[in-house]
């Protein structure tokens, strides 16, 4: 009888358990769409910003010597540059390492927690080692650090705590002094990683100056898409050259020149003397205020329609340079010109596209 009562007991208790549930579930609901139109998102975002922004700026007073040693160290090394970090710290680590890699410093992520299983074998004592830990106690991070310091590969801490073990560890120790995180519970890691992001991006535009490293280096880093075109792509890649540039002699009539034009396809014609020396260029400007004339197109020689000299290029030069003259100068056609100014080629616009420039 006992067994029957307590069993109708914990019945009703369940019956009532979920009413609770269906309850809240329904109150729940309702009440979201009111605080989703009660809440201020916009303030929210505006705190975040300025809580980050505050932190960003607390970081100029920590460019000091131990930012020049680190450089130094970095900017000497004679391995690879490889950066580790936990969590959060760890995403900021593997963009720190890509921006340095891709910067003319050779560099690579490795998770501390696969260091301790293997991946410490990446390591040697030619490497410069960056850890990343906001409290510098992360015991993945901290756990290899004695064996960092035995192969002699010099270490430098990013941290907010100058007195943690990892900074204690490190040869440079660059301090981030972050006063609290844009998280309101002050937990989630924002302006901290915030922090780290800004901090390597500071070791590695000041290493990419160091070393001189130029757009064409960057570009041999970035040989896809449109950076890798600009960067990389040169006008003799893609001009039109020996046969298929259009061309006349100086003596050559109107007509004839209009014939070339049609030919070859490229809105104009190079105008050249008996050794090929560029004189001019004519275009279907130039045939426009020809027949605004009514100047006799078969027996008038095209020396006195062109344009002497024209717009020209050298070979060698980048192709996104040929783009920025014609939209500089609103023309739709180069000529591109040898350094003893004979004539090497021709390009226009639908070169330039079709090759991706634009």
């Amino acid at each position: 009888m006992q067994i029957t009562r307590y069993s109708k007991l914990s019945y009703d208790l369940g019956r009532i358990c979920v009413k609770l549930i269906q309850t809240h579930t329904l109150f729940n609901r309702w009440l979201i769409p009111i605080r989703m139109n009660t809440f201020n998102f916009i303030a929210a975002g505006i705190r975040t910003i300025e809580i980050e922004h505050a932190t960003i700026s607390a970081l100029l007073a920590q460019l000091n010597d131990s930012f020049s040693k680190a450089c130094e160290l970095l900017l000497s090394c004679e391995g690879r540059i490889i950066v580790t970090g936990m969590g959060k710290s760890g995403h900021i680590g593997n963009k720190i390492a890509a921006t340095l890699a891709s910067t003319g410093t050779p560099a690579f992520f490795v998770h501390p927690g696969e260091a301790s299983h293997g991946d410490l074998g990446m390591f040697t004592g030619k490497d410069v080692v960056l850890a990343l830990s906001n409290s510098g106690e992360t015991t993945e991070v901290v756990t290899i650090l004695p064996l960092i310091k035995r192969m002699g590969a010099p270490l430098i801490s990013m941290t907010s705590n100058a007195e943690s073990t990892l900074s204690r560890f490190a040869d440079v120790n660059l301090h981030l002094p972050v006063e609290r995180e844009a998280c309101p519970h002050n937990l989630a890691p924002t302006s901290s990683t915030t922090a780290q992001l800004v901090m390597g991006d500071a070791l590695a535009i000041a290493l990419l100056e160091a070393r001189g490293f130029s757009p064409e280096d960057f570009a041999f880093s970035h040989p896809g898409g449109s950076l890798g075109r600009q960067l990389l792509l040169r006008v003799d890649d893609i001009m039109h050259a020996g046969e298929n540039i259009p061309q006349v002699t100086v003596n050559t009539s109107i007509r004839e020149a209009l014939l070339e034009v049609t030919q070859k396809r490229l809105g104009m014609t190079a105008v050249t003397n008996a050794t090929g020396e560029l004189l001019g260029i004519f275009t279907d400007g130039d045939l426009r205020r020809t027949l605004d004339q009514e100047i006799d197109l078969k027996n008038t020689s095209i020396a006195d329609v062109m344009t002497p000299g024209g717009t020209t290029l050298k070979t060698g030069s980048l192709a996104a340079e040929a783009l920025k003259i014609m939209q500089e100068r609103k023309i739709n056609a180069l000529l591109i010109t040898d350094h003893q100014g004979q004539l090497a080629g021709a390009l226009n616009m639908h070169d330039l596209l079709k090759a991706g420039v634009i």
